[in-house]
Parts: structure tokens; sequence; C-alpha cells
């Protein structure tokens, strides 16, 4: 792997932390080195969820465009099907993410970060497509995720408009689930991150998979994913250890 996605492992949580300064411009090697870093980090032991975040100015101002303005369809192609591999992935994996927001996350930035479970942005954080103002749409999922948050009117409008949001208005939305003072971003989401680390891990990706059925297969599909995902758990050390817990009136010792 190159130098574009710094991991480091604490405690459980594996924070990812971009680095193309100045403005973490998304191109095809940091896409495909997110991709490599995700699957690292989902893959081992020691890590129970995992924190995004970029830096204290920008979280990713979106993709390199000065790089792709003169190119044609398939000579763009790579680039942002590594970005949307990355934003899939954070999706599909087992374990929890969050994405820490500081400064701008445009574009290919926000796409990013709502590929994540949870968002923590700043009260300084500036957050939007706009895409449509350099003639194009957002191409790595924005469409589909910001619809799935805030309907199709309202992303229509973020979208057409192309403007920029704060992080009250993002948080008022429901695109983000908590806005902290810009320097309480990244400590918060990894604190949260170390809580469901160190939870009934088994059960946090039963809950992750039934939400998401609710998404892609709602109705009565999706209710029998999620019955069936609870009854898989049934057995489990933390099913165990979380209701005995209970019945003794003790914190419960999850195993992860």
């Amino acid at each position: 792997m190159g130098n574009l996605v710094e991991l480091t492992v604490d405690d459980q949580v594996a924070v990812l932390r971009l680095q193309r300064p100045p403005a973490n411009a998304i191109d095809l090697a940091l896409g495909e080195e997110l991709q490599a870093v995700i699957t690292e980090a989902n893959g081992r032991a020691d890590v129970g969820a995992l924190v995004l975040t970029g830096g204290p100015k920008i979280f990713t101002a979106g993709a390199d465009i000065k790089a792709m303005a003169t190119w044609g369809p398939e000579e763009v192609r790579p680039s942002v099907d590594a970005l949307g591999a990355a934003c899939d992935l954070l999706e599909s994996i087992d374990t929890v993410s969050i994405a820490a927001i500081n400064g701008y996350a445009l574009g290919g930035g926000l796409e990013l970060a709502l590929g994540c479970d949870l968002r923590y942005a700043a009260t300084d954080a500036k957050l939007g497509q706009p895409e449509i103002g350099i003639g194009v749409i957002p191409g790595a999922g924005g469409t589909q995720r910001l619809t799935r948050l805030v309907g199709p009117g309202r992303t229509r409008e973020l979208v057409y408009s192309g403007r920029l949001m704060g992080a009250d208005e993002a948080l008022d939305l429901g695109i983000i689930e908590r806005v902290l003072p810009p320097k309480g971003v990244l400590p918060t989401a990894v604190e949260d991150a170390r809580r469901f680390a160190h939870g009934p891990r088994r059960a946090l990706a039963a809950a992750k998979a039934a939400i998401a059925a609710a998404v892609t297969t709602p109705g009565g599909p999706g209710i029998q994913a999620e019955r069936e995902a609870f009854l898989a758990l049934f057995g489990t050390a933390d099913q165990r250890e979380g209701m005995a817990a209970f019945l003794e009136k003790r914190e419960p010792r999850f195993g992860g």
C-alpha cells in the first residue's frame, strides 16, 4: 500500500486518515488505497470499529478535478469505480464505521462519508454535492444514499442546486448524526467507536445487515431478514453473557 491513507489501531479502533494534501482530492490511487486499507482493517482481529477522517480544515474536497477535466467516460471510469467501491465496502463490511468530518466534505468526499454507518461533523463543517456546478452529477453513490436518508425531493434540491449546507442543517435533515466542536469530532468518534468495538460485535453486525435490508429489500423480505438475524444470535457467547448480566444486574463483559 501507499501513503495516502494512514491506518492506526488503538484499543480495537482503527482510524483511517486521508493524507493527500492540500485538499485530500480523491484520485484513482487514493480510491484503490482506501479499498485496501478498509479491507485490511475489517479483517484484523484487533479491530472492532472504524473511524474515517481527513484533515482539520478539509475532510476531502472531492474528486481530483484537475486530473479529470479533459477525460472522456472510459478514462474517468476507473477513478469513479474505485471511489464507489470504497463507499460500497464501508457499507457492506460487518464492522461499524464512523466518519469524523472537519471542514469541507464535498462531492466524492460526502459520498465517502455517506458510505459510513454514522457521520459526526464539526460546527464549522460544510457538506454538499456541488458536482452540478462543473457540469456533472455525483457518481459514487451520492444520489442513491442521499435519497435513502432525506427522500427524493430534498435530494433533488441539494443535487440540482449544488449548494453547500452547514452542519446544523445536515443534522436537521438526518444526513449526519452529531454536531461537535471542531476539536471534539475525532475524539468523540473514536470514543463511540471504542464502545462499539468492545460491545457485542456479532449483534452490531446483525443490526447493520438488518437495517440495510430495510433499504434494499423493504417489507416482507426485510422483516424476514431481521428475524433470521435475531434468531442466529441465540447461542452466541455475547448473547449468553448479555442476558446473564441483565439477570444478575451487572455490566456485561462482551467478548466481541
